[in-house]
Parts: C-alpha cells; structure tokens; sequence
C-alpha cells in the first residue's frame, strides 16, 4: 500500500490511533512509512509518552514546561532504562531477539490486595519465582518485620502513583529486583525502607516519604522519576556505580544523597551497564535550560560586550561622571599638581594655565633614546598602548569548556570518569543539604537543579566531584564547599543567588574549576582559604556584594582566564595572608578595586587586563605584597595602581594608561594616633570606615569557616595551617622595597607617579608620557627617592615636582617636552647625568635646597632658564651642558638668586648659536646617546637592573610605605 494513495495529514490521523507495537512494526515496512510514524513526534509519540503510568515528563521535575527535543527518542530511552534489571540473565546473552526484553517463558504474574491471590505482601514473595512480576492493588501494606527478596522479582503498584503504600523494610538478598509506582513509608522500627549490599535494584516512579534508601557497595542502584520527600535520603556506602535520574529531593533534615567511601574492589554484573548508561548521557551534550550553555540567566547584556566593542574614554567618563582632571581629590589639602615657584616670573612660566610663549627652534633630536620602541609606530602603523591616546578596545574572550579539556589532560579525564553516584537531572530543593560526599567518595552531577537548601553540595575527606551543568542557586549558606583534600571538576554550572560564596575551597581542596557562571551572590562568588588550592579557569564571576574571588588565610589558587565583572565590591581579594596565580583574567567594572592585595596576601597578579573599574585598578594595602606583572590597567575611574600601608609589591613591566586619576599613587602619612585602627581596633571615623568594612569581610569569612568547620567535628585552627614567614617567600626573590619595574604609565587623569612615602624608594626605566598632571611628583620622601633612567616625555605639566623636605635622586632620566619644568626641586638630593630637552618652563629648577648637586646634565628649555636657582640654595652645579632653545628667549641658561652665593658653580658649558638669524645649528646628544639609555648604567648591579623584560631599560620601584590610608579617600574603601 503506497503512503502517496491518501494525504499525509489522513495518514497521520488514522496511525495516531495505533498502540506502541503496531507503531513499530509500521516503521519497518519501508522509509516512506518510517518517515511517516516519525512525524507523529508531537502528537501519538507524546501521547504514549505521557500516558506511560512508570514514567513521567521527560523533563520532570526541574524543568517540566520545557518540552524534550523528540518524544519518540524520550519514550526510548524510558523503554531501555526500565530494562536494565533484567540484563544479568547468562543464559540470554546469546539471544539477540530477547536484548529488547528479558523474559522468560514462565514468567508469571502475581496479584496482591483484597480478593486477590494474597493479601500480604509477604505471602506473595514467598513463592515467586525468578523474575515474576508482583502487582499490588490499591492499599496500604504494612509488614511488622523485615521482608527479604532472595530471587529476582518485580514489584509494580496498580494505579496511579500514591494508590499503592508500603509500611516496610526490605533488604534485598538477589541479584536484580525492580520496583514501579510505589510509595514507600517507614515502619515503626526502622527509617531505612530499602537496603542491599550486593544485588542491583531498579527503581522507577517511586515515592519515599520520611524514608531512607541505603546501598552498599558491590550493589547498585537506579532510580528514576523518583520522588525523596518529608526528610527522605539515599545513602550510598562504597559503590562502584548507581545512579539517579530524574529525581526529586525536597524538605531533607540532612545531605538528600550521602555518598561515603570509596568504590568497593569487586563489583557486581550491572556496573557495566550502568556505566554504559551514563557515558550516553554525557556523549548527549546538549544545552540544558538551567545550565549556562543555554536558558535565561541574570547576566546583563554587556556581558561580553566589552570584548570587541570599542569604549572611548570620553564616553567612559560620560557613563560613570568620571573626570580626567583630578577635581577635588588631592591627596594632601596643601598640595595640588599644578607647577608653581618662588618667583613672580617663575610662577608664570610653570603654571599648567600659562600659555606658550615661544616654540621649540634649535630643536635636539632625541627620539633614539632607550625606551623608544614604546613610542614610535609598530611596523604595521599600529601605535603601542603607551602612546595611543585610545585604550585597548579589545580583551580576550574565555576558552570553551572543550578548549579547556583539550589543553589539560587531568579535567579532560575527570569529565569521562562515571565511578561512583551519578545525579543527572535532579531537582534539590527546600531543605538543608544537597549531596554530600565524604571519606574517598566519588560523585557525578550532572544537569541537575539545587535551590533553596543551606548547602548544594558539601565535599570533603579525599573524595572526588564532577559537576557538569548544574544550577546551584537560592543557598542560605555556600553553594558548593570543598575541603580536607577534596578534588575534582566543577565545569559549566550557573551559581547563582547563594547567601555565602557561590564556591568554597578550603582546607588543602584542589578543585578544577571551568567555564562556570557565578554571579548574583550575596557574599563573595569564590572564596579560596585554609590552605585551599584550585584551578579557576575560564569563568564569568559577576555581580557578586563582596570579591568576585576572595583569597585569604594561605589560600593559593591558580585563577586564570576568567572575566570577573560588575562585583559590588573587589574584583580579586587577596587578605590574610593568601597567594594566588592570577593571570590571564579581564577584571572590569567593579565598585571597588579591581585587585584588592592586603594584610599579608602575596599573589602572582601577571597578565591581566583590569579596566574600566569605578575605583582603583590594583589597591596594595597594609602589609601587602606580591608580583605585579605585564598586566594592563586602563580606564579605571580611580587610580591605576594605588599602593599603600607599608606593602612591598613587585611592579614589573605594566600598562597603567588612561586611568582618570593617578597612574601610580604610592602613599602612607606616619599618624601614630591612629595606631589602634591600624592595629585592628577599627574606629567610626578618620578612614575606619574603609577599614571596618574590610575587616567585617574577613572576620565574616572566618566566621562562616568556623561554623561549618563545627559542623563537621573539626577543629578551628587556623594557625596550625598558617605558613612561615620564611617559607611563603623562599621561593620569591627577596626583597626590602616595593619594585616597580618597567612599567608605562601614560594618558592618566592626573600625576603619573605620585609619591608620598616614609620610606626609600626606587624608580627605574619607566615610562612617564601623556599624563595630564606632573610626569612624577615627590610630596614626601623623608628617605632616599632615586628615580633612574626613566623617560618622561610629553606631560600636561611638569615632568618632575619634588616638594621640601623630601630626598631624591635623579639619574639617567630623559626628560622632554613637558608642559611645566622640566625638574621642579624643592627639596635635597641630586640631578645626576639627565637630559632635560623641550620642557617648556625652566629645565631645572631648584629653591630652597639646602644640599642639591645639579652634575652632567645636558639642559634645553624653551622658553625659561636651563638651570635656575631661586633661594638660597647650598649645593653644586657643574659639568652641565646648557642649550638655548629659542633665539628670543632672553632668560638666562644659568639663573642664580642672591642668596645662593654659597652654590659651587664650576664648568658648565653653554651652546648658542653664533648668529640669532642662522638655522638650527645641528646639535646632536651622543656620547652617551639620548638618555635613558638602553643599557645597564654604570653602578647598577644586573641583580638591580634584570634584562629579562620585554622594555629595554628595565627597572625597579621599591617601596616601603606605613600605614595611614588618607582619610576620605575612595580609593581605601576595598573590602
């Protein structure tokens, strides 16, 4: 018979009235009438499906309004899952046709309930025989002892589920054993409804209320469509395989699934089945509504957005009301960043207001300096970060979930491992834990849905996770908390909404942490403490109140490749003494710093991009330390880097561009009345606030560690945990001060190294350009300050300010066309073989210096004095070589104030030109090149001065600073 005799739509109608095996057998007369029964996919394949009385909707019971993408290929599956019990048959192994159904010829048929063969229950299993069938009628069976099943047997309620209620307790002593459509309650003796310790037992559609399921490895268990309800639990002790799907666990007293020991050596006949089972779940990847691959979830649109679209720094300011005029936010009232002098005339010269009297005319070429490959235009016309006045408008997106297996064998591992419980596509809610996992234990978690628990999922003692695509949300304390050595793979799961941190690893716990979304927490999305370690790859942490990843108390986690965005707080906390790897990582948006380093924490911070944060980019607070490394920090609406309260960081080779205030604030005032607060005894006022608010962070940390770590018996110790001094730092290169090495600092709002410090302080081979204040300003250095062999070029004012009192040093810097002095001093100290060319006030200035030696500088303003000095000013001047800039400029090259008769003065040398009408005679700087130069000067040990950076003229910044944050600073309030 031709399906083309009568109309599809005829045909469809008329076979949507056969049953199931008629259905089959028309699929096997030909492709056209294959094609045909298939399209009854949403019709007669969804009828049988739901009519089915031992299943129910394929997306039952996380999501049962979405509907499966086939019905037929759902009714199948159900078909092959049921038959798992009967696949232990030997004698069947042979026969093909009997795979579909294991069935023996004599199977017979048992009925129980009133007016039936037997009225119990027990009557019935004592005389069944291997693999009969039991169906129970309507009623409640209760039995006052224990009933054992010693062959094969399928028990099935008739009727609708909750027609059919047992009061028992069953162990099961047989191989394989299946029960349907039942509900199980206990009995008066005994929470534990069924157990077995060998055997395998299916269960399908079933309902445990107030009941307990134990099984004890080498026995099995399948449970699908299965309801855990009023403090129900399964226990699952030592098993090699079992698995839930489909499940649903509400209003549990403890863990719903207990997963405790290790897989037991010797294991039973369906461990291979299930096993295959499990492998075609996970070779089924598709994108599940709850998991982050697919579905709605909380996070705005502009997610991703900032990884291709070009943001201008103008529009930047205008979203966040930023400034790049540093408006009202100086560090000290009696100090700004503008140029000013002791003079009428001088004061006029140097003011960022005053206009340009002459231009540049016997201009000294200098571009050949050493730091000039950051400068001039890539071979492509391409310009380099630290002279493009556009910020970087591209950032690297996270690599997928196979990018991340593809690259690291051991999570590529993890993610086919199917030993142990496996949980697919279950729904937790309502109580107070989820799965637990203890004492070797292994699990797998898969697509399934927890919300509304104390915990989602609680691993501890050795044992091994693998959760893939789950949501954990709505937790009132952490989502999913791993310690004492745990370890697995947490991978694409959407963490949302938690009370605590969205993931917490403690305790020696070394999880690998992929492509997962965790966002929306009321606390921290990740906290790493206790010694907790971790792989955190490749995830998006946003919108989380406090740090996006808090890592504290020896905590040293590898946190690499995520984009960590929008937090309510910090981006990345590292406290109490924690450590860390962060690399790699777009760390935007966030309220308070980007990087939050303090009271000991002593990370790794190296190639990040840090940008467009509503504070500061990197803040190193009290006791701070760390490599901070090749990272850019652009656009942040604070400072770049903010350094303060006696921290030692490493700077070494970063982009600090485009910030709307300092580049670099290096910051501490000596206060010894505020000693208590820096101590710990936090007041109300005078920078507490800041301050309490940190601390409430890391006690309430502490706090929620202590509480769970009760919960489990353990002991609160962090200090047994805690590492030495000296071994946290054996490994790091040691060091007394704060390096900053290499660094750019350009296009910043403000200063573009601001320093007030009480400590010694190094800066070398920087780059200072494009900054819209001074190039650097000293306000405070009661020690040595020695800036060598930096270039700065082009600032909006001066390129050097050092106010009185403070000590400095001046070395091999290449100072040019700045819009202010060149070099500003006011206090003591020595300008040692510069080249000052361009600047547009005085080269060198200098007042009131009582001990200053101004030595082999090669000087060029253009329209003030080479070297002036106003005041009375002790000290020497000579071997410099002097340029005249511009023929009208009538200033003198050498200006003296009376009162500076004291000031040695000797061979210094002067270059005009002989006739005012002449060309630009050809001066030239050589012997040495145009400074900094691109090689290790004189007096600088290579242990100093490392070549290894990709800037030439490397350098260091070292810096010891107190504490004493500034009070009302925005840039304090971190934590």
């Amino acid at each position: 018979m031709e399906t083309g005799s009568l109309p599809v739509e005829l045909w469809r109608l008329i076979l949507a009235y056969l049953p199931l095996p008629d259905l089959g057998r028309c699929c096997q007369v030909c492709r056209a009438w294959r094609e045909l029964v298939l399209s009854l996919d949403n019709t007669r394949w969804r009828q049988l499906c739901l009519g089915c009385p031992e299943c129910r909707h394929p997306n039952w019971p996380s999501q049962p309004h979405v509907e499966p993408q086939s019905w037929r290929e759902a009714l199948r599956q159900h078909a092959l899952a049921t038959r798992t019990w009967t696949r232990n048959c030997p004698e069947l192994q042979s026969s093909a046709c009997l795979l579909f159904f294991r069935r023996r010829k004599d199977r017979r048929v048992w009925h129980v309930g009133p007016g039936c063969e037997f009225e119990t229950l027990r009557g019935a299993l004592g005389v069944v025989g291997p693999y009969d069938r039991v169906v129970l009628h309507p009623g409640v069976y209760e039995e006052q002892a224990e009933v054992a099943l010693k062959v094969p047997v399928e028990l099935v309620g008739l009727g609708r589920l909750g027609e059919v209620a047992l009061l028992v307790c069953m162990e099961q002593q047989c191989p394989t054993a299946r029960l349907c459509n039942l509900v199980f309650m206990p009995p008066w003796f005994s929470t534990v409804v069924y157990k077995t310790s060998w055997g395998h037992v299916q269960l399908d559609n079933c309902n445990f209320e107030g009941a307990q399921l134990q099984i004890r490895g080498p026995g099995t268990c399948q449970a699908r469509f299965c309801s855990f309800s009023q403090g129900s639990s399964a226990h699952l002790l030592g098993i090699v395989t079992s698995l839930l799907d489909s499940c649903d666990f509400s209003g549990s007293d403890a863990a719903s699934v207990t997963v405790e020991g290790p897989p037991a050596s010797e294991r039973n006949w369906a461990c291979k089945h299930l096993a295959a089972l499990a492998r075609s779940f996970t070779s089924q990847f598709s994108s599940y509504p709850g998991s982050p691959q697919g579905g709605s979830t909380d996070e705005p649109d502009s997610a991703c957005g900032l990884k291709k679209e070009f943001v201008s720094m103008e529009d930047w300011k205008r979203k966040t009301g930023g400034d790049a005029v540093c408006q009202g936010t100086v560090i000290e009232d009696g100090w700004n960043d503008g140029e000013h002098s002791d003079g009428d005339e001088q004061k006029t010269e140097g003011t960022h207001s005053s206009k340009k009297l002459f231009s540049l005319i016997y201009k000294i070429p200098y571009e050949n300096h050493g730091l000039s490959h950051l400068l001039k235009p890539r071979e492509d016309g391409s310009l380099p970060l630290s002279s493009s006045p556009a910020p970087p408008s591209v950032t690297p997106e996270p690599l997928t979930l196979q990018q991340e297996l593809d690259r690291d064998s051991e999570a590529q591992m993890l993610a086919s491992s199917v030993l142990g419980c496996i949980v697919r596509r279950c729904l937790f809610r309502d109580g107070k834990g989820g799965v637990h996992l203890s004492n070797y234990g292994q699990a797998r978690l898969e697509e399934n849905v927890f919300r509304g628990l104390n915990y989602a999922v609680r691993c501890i003692q050795n044992s091994t996770i693998v959760m893939q695509r789950n949501e954990v949300c709505e937790c009132r304390a952490s989502g999913v908390f791993l310690r004492l050595s745990a370890q697995g793979l947490i991978a694409e799961n959407n963490i949302h909404s938690n009370g605590e941190a969205g993931l917490d690893i403690r305790k020696g716990a070394n999880p690998i942490v992929l492509c997962n979304k965790i966002h929306s927490g009321l606390r921290s999305g990740i906290v790493v403490l206790g010694n907790g370690r971790g792989s955190i790859r490749s995830n998006l942490i946003y919108n989380n109140k406090e740090a996006g990843v808090y890592v504290l108390f020896s905590g040293n986690p590898v946190v690499s490749g995520n984009h960590i965005f929008q937090g309510q707080a910090a981006g990345v906390a590292i406290n109490e003494n924690g450590r860390g790897m962060i690399t790699e990582n777009v760390i935007r948006e966030n309220q308070w710093g980007g990087v939050d380093i303090r009271r000991g924490g002593d990370p790794i911070l190296r190639n990040n991009y840090i940008c467009y944060g509503y504070s500061d980019g990197v803040v190193v607070g009290e006791r701070g330390r760390g490599l901070i490394e090749g990272n850019r920090v652009y656009c942040n609406k604070g400072c770049g880097v903010w350094v303060m309260s006696s921290s030692l960081p490493q700077l070494l080779g970063n982009y600090i561009i485009h910030n709307c205030m300092y580049g670099l604030a290096v910051f501490c005032r000596k206060d010894p009345e505020n000693v208590e607060a820096r101590e710990g005894n936090w007041p109300g006022q005078e920078g507490g606030d800041a301050a309490v608010g940190e601390r409430r962070v890391a006690d309430g940390e502490a706090r929620e560690g202590q509480e769970n770590f009760n919960e489990e018996g353990e002991l609160f110790a962090w200090e047994s945990d805690l590492d030495s001094e000296d071994e946290r730092h054996s490994a790091r290169r040691s060091v007394s001060v704060a390096l900053v090495e290499g660094n750019c600092l350009s296009y910043n709002g403000a200063v573009g190294l601001f320093v007030k410090s009480s400590e010694a302080l190094n800066v070398f081979g920087n780059l200072v350009n494009s900054n819209c204040g001074p190039g650097i300003a000293v306000v405070q250095s009661s020690q040595l300050t020695r800036l060598v062999t930096n270039c700065i070029v082009e600032n909006g004012r001066g390129g050097v300010t050092v106010e009185k009192d403070c000590r400095v040093e001046l070395r091999g810097n290449g100072i040019y066309e700045n819009s202010g002095h060149g070099v500003r001093l006011s206090g003591n100290g020595q300008i040692v073989e510069n080249d000052v060319v361009g600047n547009c006030g005085c080269g060198i200035q200098v007042s009131a210096s009582s001990d200053v030696k101004v030595v082999r500088n090669r000087v060029q303003p253009v329209q003030g004095c080479g070297i002036a000095l106003l005041g009375p000013v002790k000290g020497a001047v000579h071997d410099n070589v002097l340029f005249q800039g511009h023929p009208d400029n009538k200033k003198s090259l050498l200006h003296i104030d009376p009162g500076s008769e004291t000031c040695v003065l000797c061979n210094n040398s002067y270059r005009k030109p002989n006739n005012s009408c002449a060309p630009a005679p050809p001066w030239v700087l050589e012997n040495p090149p145009p400074r900094p130069l691109a090689v290790s000067p004189a007096g600088i040990s290579s242990s100093q001065y490392p070549s290894r950076l990709g800037i030439s003229m490397t350098a260091r910044v070292g810096a010891t600073v107190e504490s004493g944050c500034h009070s009302g600073s925005m840039f304090c309030s971190i934590l």
